[in-house]
């Protein structure tokens, strides 16, 4: 990976993506203590981040891979993500998702163009039922996180941020997957001179936090998490680029990405969904380190359930 493919790949999915705000308030830089510049991935396409690495990963197949379609597995909001991408370049989307996923995301998907093959909700069916659509139609299989087209698609956003905002100091994002805070840590380490990255994650869904202490990927024990983007684990793709560029990962509770999730909906009226909250409520935890600093957080997306909200 070098500086100059990272800008091919941004300017090769600039067709695909908007371009999100950058948003500020006052009363959130005076409550934290920081500078904080908000990157409103929630306004991105169908919502989230995650347009950016399923525009890559299906521009980087060859037109004969393209014919033959392509298929994931994701309860949301990937699985949106592919499926539009896919309807935009004409290409054909086999989506496999969990029978337990909210209809409003089936419909979403639906609504893209996506053809829904439901499996049990385990990640070893939703993985067989995936392989199974590949063998029968020769598909390409797109990985939510651990492909290196999709974690360098998600890079664009911390690029675009740090284009707008060259002085930060921090870059956080929520840890799922990873693929958000994979490519975040390419783009602070090829775009900045010595912008930090940390993530924020879930203290019932912290398997990212005892990999980089241990060295090697850790699962999940428990994912009784609200944050229900956070509750997948990290891949050896992206787990590689973690290990080497990301600082540090903060633990938050669930009353703390409540509250952080509400502040954000009250002080700055722009609607997140509960993982997209996480990295700012590590923030105000760990206040004290970064006072006066210059923070960017990526909000990773606002595909929230609006009948169900934590408050």
């Amino acid at each position: 990976m070098t500086k100059k493919t990272l800008i091919q790949i941004h300017t090769r999915i600039k067709p695909f993506i908007h371009r999100t705000p950058v948003l500020t308030s006052q009363l959130l830089n005076d409550m934290s203590g920081a500078n904080v510049f908000f990157k409103c991935e929630n306004f991105q396409k169908m919502g989230a981040f995650k347009m950016r690495g399923a525009a890559n990963a299906i521009l980087s197949l060859s037109e004969a891979e393209r014919q033959k379609g392509v298929v994931t597995h994701s309860s949301g909001n990937f699985a949106q993500a592919v499926a539009l991408a896919a309807k935009q370049l004409g290409v054909k989307a086999y989506i496999v998702m969990p029978d337990n996923a909210p209809q409003v995301k089936k419909n979403a998907v639906r609504a893209y163009g996506g053809e829904i093959i439901e499996s049990e909700s385990t990640p070893a069916a939703r993985e067989a039922m995936a392989y199974k659509i590949q063998k029968e139609t020769g598909a390409t299989f797109l990985h939510p996180s651990n492909q290196d087209e999709v974690i360098y698609g998600n890079a664009t956003a911390a690029m675009e941020l740090l284009e707008d905002h060259p002085d930060l100091d921090v870059i956080m994002a929520p840890v799922g997957g990873g693929g958000l805070i994979a490519g975040t840590a390419l783009a602070a380490y090829y775009f900045s001179e010595n912008c930090k990255v940390i993530g924020g994650e879930p203290a019932k869904a912290d398997d990212a936090y005892r990999s980089l202490n241990s060295g090697k990927i850790e699962l999940n024990e428990t994912v009784n998490t609200i944050a229900d983007g956070l509750r997948t684990n990290l891949g050896d793709r992206n787990f590689l680029i973690i290990q080497k560029h990301v600082e540090k990962i903060i633990r938050v509770e669930e009353d703390e990405i409540i509250n952080a999730m509400r502040l954000i909906w009250e002080r700055m009226k722009i609607i997140i969904e509960p993982s997209c909250a996480v990295p700012f409520a590590a923030l105000l935890k760990e206040k004290h380190q970064f006072k006066n600093k210059n923070i960017g957080i990526i909000l990773s997306g606002g595909n929230v359930d609006v009948k169900n909200l934590p408050f």
